[in-house]
């Protein structure tokens, strides 16, 4: 993914919310165990293990109050983690499940009707990059095909 960005959760967001902040629905962040099968820290974008901590968190990818600002449960470190680094790489929670559903956004962070699609994993990276090409489109977002939970935005990089 040389001609666009990964981007994480931001790390002041991340650690605001992991020292106890509240989460977009004004809530205290729920903490659980995890099982080890599927639970994707937006932050560092990696699996949490078997036996860690976490934290679910109700979060609004989005700067602006509109209606297609969704909002959604995603999980957290409960511990300080490191933000994702290769950000133009395709992270490994991507790798953990079979399709995603992949959609672009304008400038005003509405949807692009149109571009929203549901893609194999292996596909992400393909079509992500095909819609960051376009020129209506400022970002992508790739959610789970099966819950709809936010998992990645991906930008155009900017010194392309």
């Amino acid at each position: 993914m040389t001609d666009v960005v990964i981007k994480p959760l931001p790390t002041e967001e991340v650690r605001r919310l992991q020292r106890g902040g509240k989460d977009a629905n004004g809530q205290f962040p729920e903490v659980c165990i995890s099982d080890g099968k599927g639970n994707p820290c937006r932050h560092c974008l990696s699996m949490i293990k078997a036996g860690e901590e976490f934290l679910i968190v109700a979060y609004k990818p989005f700067t602006t109050i509109q209606p297609y600002a969704e909002q959604g449960p995603l999980f957290l470190h409960k511990h300080e983690c490191a933000a994702y680094q290769h950000q133009d790489q395709v992270p490994d929670i991507l790798k953990n499940s079979a399709e995603f559903m992949v959609r672009g956004y304008d400038c005003d962070e509405r949807i692009i009707y149109g571009t929203g699609k549901i893609v194999s994993n292996t596909e992400v990276e393909a079509y992500a990059s095909s819609l960051i090409d376009n020129g209506d489109v400022r970002f992508v977002h790739v959610r789970s095909a099966a819950n709809n939970c936010f998992q990645i935005r991906i930008d155009k990089r900017q010194d392309v």
